[in-house]
Parts: structure tokens; sequence; C-alpha cells
């Protein structure tokens, strides 16, 4: 607290003192730019995808919110393979699923099941099944689908026989084990009970897409794994009136599950489009009490409800806490929440220099992580307008999108909770404005970098690479249940070398309508060895790993490490 009022106090005395003087500022002197930290190399790994979005003019709500995807290794050769979206409705485009060759190129499977098409706004990715191969949950206007990875590279959609199915307009999604049982559980915000016969204009009186004030919030949806009674069934019961969630209506976008309350068992945390925010408490009964205003995360600290969209998940001081960014419109601020003492955040955005960028713009897809490896976490938001007014035309969006596109951005962690802007040192992601929506991460050629993919409203789907120089060292870590045959979802993950210690936390589904790497990276920066990983597993277990270099992939399985006492109120 005190840190933040010597904060406050600073900056409205220079503010006092520049309006006070009477001789004229000297502009500052121009600043080089430094070295990108991304190229693009979406025609090197031979991304053919452009999204469409319909035909326009109609201004159907839906079109100008949608739609992301998936990073998924779906056929189990350690290669991320990659399910893009389109949300023309059922007459338009097909999504489609492109499988990375050793080669290091993305070709589309043919026949894989997943062609279909719909108003399709996100893609969640988890074995539902516990068979080993990774199964997909695809969110639209007006459904749910569910498909089962038969593991010969086709899918089946089984959404109806395994209750999978919701009328509401479904926006991201994610797998998470609520009631620690070892199956994945699916959680679903769903956004406003739009009408597609109501008319909306922008502020000049012409007509443009709906805002969701215009309509009431809905429910978020909650289906529970109930397991498989015979082998290969899969069945899922919606339990969102009796978990709770029924409770209360927003108009749902991004979500993320974590454990917010430090008890060990995930919570659901959802960011609401123009409303308060909703965490979801678990009270490790199969219900849920939400808590987002006594926690601090249901408004920024000026006490109002902000448009939330996309979500990332870190540790930004790497004080054994997570903390929370979430996007905002142009006009607001994207806002960074710290934790602590333990479950409570307070708003740090001003602190952080993050209200400060080198421009304002809509933010969707986020991501918080270490894109240089010296072992601070960084942060990458993609954007795009939801009104009329782009300051910066991109004639490739055509003479209707590029009314609403916005360049990306991108900042390095500069410790103590800072950040510095670094977009105007990457044109390759952030020079062009997108209608961008979803951004997806992971290391695609696995050389211990973090890569980006992009997704934007009636353009390519693009992916960057990442080039920062001077990289420290790095290690990524795959946390494997062999008894569930899967990735576990849920797990914390502390990597210690020396005096120093990572948090991360194993859970793709985050961002804006996408999900990505299932495995955990941290950057170790001029650590060469590390001391031990130490691992929290969803089902409470806690076991140390021995240490040795970097610069490697590790796998670790549950049942294979040292057993440690459970945690006291204290991460491990």
């Amino acid at each position: 607290m005190r840190t933040r009022i010597l904060s406050l106090v600073a900056a409205l005395g220079g503010a006092v003192l520049a309006g006070c003087s009477s001789a004229s500022p000297e502009a500052p002197e121009p600043v080089p730019p430094g070295p990108p930290w991304f190229e693009e190399a979406t025609a090197a790994y031979g991304l053919d995808f452009v999204h469409d979005a319909g035909p326009t003019g109609n201004y159907f709500t839906p079109q100008s919110v949608g739609s992301g995807g998936a990073l998924l290794d779906f056929d189990n050769d350690g290669l991320l393979d990659l399910y893009l979206l389109n949300n023309a409705g059922p007459k338009g485009a097909k999504n489609r699923l492109y499988r990375q060759h050793p080669a290091g190129t993305f070709k589309e499977v043919a026949n894989s099941g997943l062609e279909v098409a719909g108003f399709c706004m996100g893609a969640a990715a988890g074995d539902v099944n516990n068979d080993g191969f990774v199964d997909i949950a695809l969110t639209e206007f007006g459904r749910i689908r569910l498909f089962l990875n038969n593991g010969n590279g086709t899918f089946t959609d089984i959404s109806e026989s395994a209750g999978v199915r919701s009328p509401l307009w479904a926006m991201s999604a994610a797998f998470v084990d609520y009631d620690r049982d070892g199956w994945l559980d699916l959680v679903v915000p769903n956004y406003i009970d739009f009408d597609p016969t109501w008319d909306c204009t922008g502020k000049a009186g012409d007509k443009d897409f709906c805002g969701p004030n215009s309509f009431k919030g809905t429910v978020a949806k909650l289906f529970h794994n109930r397991g498989a009674a015979r082998p290969g069934e899969v069945r899922f019961e919606d339990v969102t009136l009796a978990s709770g969630l029924g409770r209360k209506v927003g108009p749902g976008l991004g979500v993320v599950c974590a454990d917010f309350s430090g008890d060990g068992w995930p919570d659901i945390f959802i960011a609401n489009d123009g409303a308060a925010n909703h965490l979801w408490i678990n009270q490790k009964n199969g219900a849920f009490k939400e808590e987002a205003i006594p926690r601090g995360l249901a408004y920024n600290r000026m006490g109002q409800a902000e448009a939330g969209m996309g979500i990332a998940l870190g540790d930004v001081d790497n004080d054994g806490l997570f903390d929370l960014f979430v996007t905002h419109l142009t006009w607001e601020s994207n806002t960074l929440w710290r934790q602590g003492p333990r479950g409570s955040f307070s708003d740090f955005t001003g602190h952080s220099g993050l209200g400060r960028p080198a421009w304002h713009a809509t933010g969707w897809g986020t991501t918080l992580t270490d894109f240089n490896n010296d072992g601070l976490l960084d942060l990458a938001y993609v954007n795009g307008r939801v009104k009329r007014g782009a300051e910066h035309i991109n004639p490739e969006l055509g003479p209707f999108w590029k009314e609403y596109g916005e360049r990306n951005q991108v900042f390095a962690g500069w410790g103590d909770s800072m950040f510095k802007d670094l977009s105007r040192d990457n044109p390759a992601f952030s020079g062009k404005s997108w209608v961008s929506r979803g951004l997806m991460i992971g290391d695609l050629d696995n050389d211990g970098t973090m890569d980006l993919v992009t997704t934007s409203i009636a353009g390519p789907a693009r992916i960057f690479r990442n080039v920062a120089p001077n990289r420290g060292h790095w290690l990524s870590v795959r946390t494997l249940d062999p008894r569930l045959k899967r990735d576990a979802y849920g797990a914390e993950v502390v990597v210690r070398a020396g005096s120093k210690n990572w948090w991360r936390l194993v859970n793709p589904g985050s961002s804006f309508l996408c999900s990505s790497d299932p495995r955990i990276h941290v950057g170790l920066g001029s650590a060469a060895s590390y001391d031990a990983v130490e691992v929290l597993w969803p089902d409470g277990l806690r076991e140390a790993f021995a240490g040795g270099a970097a610069d490697r992939a590790l796998v670790l399985r549950r049942g294979e490490g040292k057993p440690l006492p459970a945690p006291t109120g204290k991460k491990p």
C-alpha cells in the first residue's frame, strides 16, 4: 500500500510541476529501435489459413467476436499441431486442422472429422476419456460441440451422446478437474442473450455492431465428467445449477481455472464484458461460491467494471503467488491484479507501467510468458476494435474490416512487477493493424523459446517465431499422470535454482477463445542448471524431482518423484 501511495504522489507531483512550468518542454530525443523479439514465420511454416467471417454489412454481432483456435499435439508425435476456426455460419468455410511435420511445416489434415462450419468462437483441448489422446471442445453461437480423438488422426462428434449441450452463445472454454476425481470437467462462459433483429449504432449514429449493454447476460455452463462406466464411454452432466454457477448471469468472455483461495482446489475466474467479473471459489463439495468482490477481482482500483476479454495468469514478481492480467477496451486500461496476501488481489496497473503504453487499443488474447528466458515474465496481447474508428488503416483487411484494425502489443518484464513497452521494436508483431482476437502460445520448434500464433477476423492466422536476442537458459516441463494417461491439468510446478524460484501452472485454457501448449516453460536467466523441480499434483500429492542441467525438456510423471509434505497455506 505504501508503494502505491508513493507512486501516486510522484505521479501527481510530476503532473503539477509540468503544469506550472512556463518553459516549453523540449522534444525527447528519438530512441533507436531495439532488436526485435519476433519475426513472422507464417509462410515458412506453410500456414495458409484465412479466417472467414461471413458477408459484411448486416452487423451480425457474433461476427465481431470470433474466432480463436487451439495448439495441441493430437497425434502424440511431440510436435504441436494447430486447429483454426471460422465463424461464417453453417454455409461458410469449415474449420481446419493442421498437422505439424518434422520439417517444421503445417499441412492440413483431410477428413479429420473436425472440418465443421458454424458461428465458431473458441476451442479447448483436453483428454476427456483418459485414453492418452487429446480431445477438443468447440464453442459456438448457439451450441457447444465435443469431438473425441479416435487415436488414428480422426475425431468423432460425441456432443449429443456425451450430454454436452447448450443453446447459449458459448465463448472461451477450459477443462478443469474441479472435483479432483481424475476426469476433466468443462466450464464454458456464455455471452449475452443476443437478439439478431435488434439494430445498434455507433457514436455517429450509423449502424454498427452491438455491445453487451444492449442485452442481458447469461450463465456460465459447467459440465461434470461422470467418467466411463464402460470402455470408450464419455458422459457429462450439466451441473450449472447444482454447482451454483447458475445463480449469477454475466456477459462472460474469458475464463481461467486455478487455485485462487490457496486450499488446493481449482476455482474459476470469468472475465465479464462491461460487468463485474466473477470468481467462483470451489467449496470442495461440488458447489462454488462467487467471491470476486471480497477478493478484489470484480472491479478496477476505481471501483469500475470494465470490458473484460482475454486473461493471462502468471507470477510476475516471482513471489510464489500468481497474478492476473485482463484485457479491455481502447478507452479503458488493461488491468494487472497482483496477488498478496494469498487469496487477495489488488489493481497494480499504475505501478507496473502497463497503464502508459505506447498506444491504447482494444485487447483480446493475451499471455504472460518469459520470451527472452531472463527469468521474468513478459506480456503480449492482440488488439482489434469492436466499433469503427481505426487510426492505422491496413488495406489488406478490405473496405469493411479495415475500420476495425488495431496494432498488437508486447512488453518486457522489467523486475519489481514493472513492464517496458517493446511494441515499436517489434514491427512484425505490432506494425500492422489487424482485427485480432486469438493468441496462442507454444514452443513450435522445440528450441526452448515460446512462439506465438494469432488469429484475426477476416484475416490470416499468423505465426511469429521467437528471435529474442541475448536469451537466458530455460527449462520445459511436461507433467504426466500415468494412471490417467494424460497431462496433469491443474498441477503447480516450482523450479528452484540457487536462491531463485519460479512458479508455473499447468493449464492451456486461458487467453481468449484459445488453447495453448500444455507444457510449462521457465526462463532461468544466467542459471545453467537447476536444483530441483517440485510438483503439486491436482490430487494434492506433492513431489520433488532431482535437478540437473538447464536447456532441456523434461517429462515428469506422478509417482516417480520424492514425496514431500503437503503445503500448509503456501505454494510448494
